[in-house]
């Protein structure tokens, strides 16, 4: 039977490998691997727990924020603070990390995915004024397609006007992205990896100028997502209406929550915006983190790796005979589970949650569509562009709450022996940070990220990962241009290592590693 093998999947961050087997025109068999190892929980130990903030924002630039607040949580566990963190502090942590959701989002759909629906080249027979889209076709016109090339071909089906449209768009998107940022940088000092977010609250408190600025920039944002973004998820969701039956992958869903709304220390029992629960064989529960378990029967590093986070060991094994990928497999209570915006929308819809409900209806509505049509490529996108509306709404009262003159951190110290966890949801998914200290220094520190949830390989029973499941049965028309699987992959937004660069002591560079 022929294999067709993706390698590298472009337009993700990092480094994912896509290999299936075809047969009959239908994907048989699937693996999806991670081919860059991370090392982060190597590195941390023997560290001030403080720094973990720091660092572990580090694994990734796309979502830097996310590893921000998880690893501030698992140290106001630790230091005993969470019930301190101040009314401002936890406000302005859901801001930054509001933000950082915000262009993730948007920079996923319009630079990332959008491409594989929008046909740019349409821009070539423009003949208006629109500086965005002269731009545009100037590239066109030298040949000098990039960054929308290199991209699959074939199966284009919105009319000319609409990829016009959505070519402008994809300028603006730039635009709001920066804003973003920019929204970002008021209280975190700098983005990506801020300053601002640390164990018992945050750095720096809000003045009257920084909420009316932070809210400035959200409103503008609120407006792209509303006349912009909803609207360009629509009309390709009417042209393309059989990806709602394409790319399902699991039917179970894990979300950890986010925007917390309280501190209860127990997180299960935490109120946030975006609330904590796992659907599994259609039952919402509360999600557990001690029901997680990393398999790692099909990953390079050793057995004994295989653990609860609390308890594990990274211990790379590059040689080992039935791996295939540098992720572990994560597993809750057993199942394979979807994590991200989709996740996030299951929970919130199934547990009745009025602001998520009439958004989501507004959608299935405008499209025709039943609630199970979001299980699929289409549903993820659009889960994503409806959480970028609803965020944008409630962030604006949130800055609007903040109280200038007010406590944004509670003082902490560090004890000689604890342990902490902190779990939360970011742009891609559920997210969860443990530490134990030991001695003042950090003896043990692993992350579970939402992409190793997603794209995790195969685990000790032998069963597939969700993008792998999500890859199976898919009917592929020509090997040689595989676009359906791309826009499967691409549906989950997965986030990898960025590139391992070899320096030398005066940081010039020497090589590249490649670990596969």
């Amino acid at each position: 039977m022929p294999k067709v093998v993706i390698d590298p999947m472009s337009r993700i961050e990092g480094h994912l490998k896509v290999e299936t087997v075809v047969d009959g025109g239908e994907v048989k068999e699937a693996e999806v691997s991670g081919t860059l190892f991370r090392g982060f929980e190597i590195f941390l130990k023997g560290r001030d727990p403080w720094d973990a903030a720091r660092l572990t924002q580090r694994v990734c630039g796309v979502c830097p924020a996310v590893h921000g607040n998880a690893s501030a949580q698992c140290l106001d566990m630790a230091l005993g603070v969470t019930a301190r963190v101040p009314h401002n502090g936890r406000i302005i942590r859901n801001l930054l990390l509001g933000a950082n959701f915000l262009q993730s989002h948007i920079l996923h759909f319009y630079a990332l995915a959008a491409l594989d629906f929008v046909d740019v080249t349409a821009v070539a027979d423009y003949e208006g004024n629109d500086p965005d889209l002269i731009s545009i076709k100037n590239f066109i016109v030298r040949g000098a397609l990039a960054p929308f090339v290199p991209r699959y071909e074939g199966d284009y089906r919105l009319s000319k006007e609409a990829n016009v449209a959505c070519a402008k768009h994809y300028v603006q998107a730039l635009r709001m992205r920066a804003l973003s940022h920019e929204a970002s940088a008021i209280f975190g000092g700098k983005m990506p990896h801020d300053v601002g977010t640390v164990p018992g609250g945050v750095a720096g408190g809000p003045t009257t100028d920084k909420i009316m600025a932070f809210a400035g920039k959200i409103r503008a944002i609120l407006d792209f997502a509303t006349n912009v973004y909803i609207p360009d998820i629509l009309a390709v969701a009417q042209a393309y209406p059989d990806y709602f039956a394409i790319g399902k992958g699991v039917d179970d869903y894990l979300a950890w929550g986010a925007f917390d709304e309280d501190l209860h220390v127990d997180i299960t029992r935490r109120q946030r915006y975006f609330p904590n629960g796992v659907v599994i064989d259609g039952a919402l529960a509360p999600a557990e983190p001690d029901k997680v378990f990393e398999h790692v029967a099909h990953s390079w590093f050793t057995e004994d790796c295989a653990a609860k986070p609390a308890e594990a060991d990274t211990v790379p094994d590059p040689e080992k005979p039935a791996a295939y990928s540098w992720l572990k497999s994560p597993r809750y209570d057993g199942r394979a589970v979807e994590v991200g915006p989709l996740a996030r929308t299951m929970v919130a819809y199934l547990g009745g949650n009025k602001g998520c409900k009439a958004e989501v209806d507004a959608v299935l509505s405008a499209l025709d569509a039943k609630p199970d049509a979001l299980k699929s490529v289409l549903g993820r996108h659009a889960a994503r562009a409806i959480e970028v509306k609803r965020l944008c709404g409630i962030m604006i009262e949130w800055a609007l709450a903040l109280k200038p003159g007010e406590p944004c951190c509670a003082p902490a110290t560090t004890p000689k022996e604890s342990v902490g966890q902190g779990c939360v949801d970011g742009p891609r998914g559920a997210l969860a940070h443990w530490i134990k200290i030991e001695d003042k220094k950090i003896g043990r520190y692993q992350l579970v990220v939402p992409t190793t949830w997603n794209a995790s390989p195969r685990d000790a029973n032998d069963v597939p990962g969700p993008m792998e499941q999500a890859l199976l049965g898919t009917a592929v028309k020509d090997p040689e241009n595989p676009f359906e699987l791309a826009r499967i992959v691409r549906s989950y937004d997965p986030c990898l290592a960025c590139a391992v660069h070899v320096l030398d002591a005066h940081r010039n560079l020497k090589g590249v590693v490649r670990i596969a």
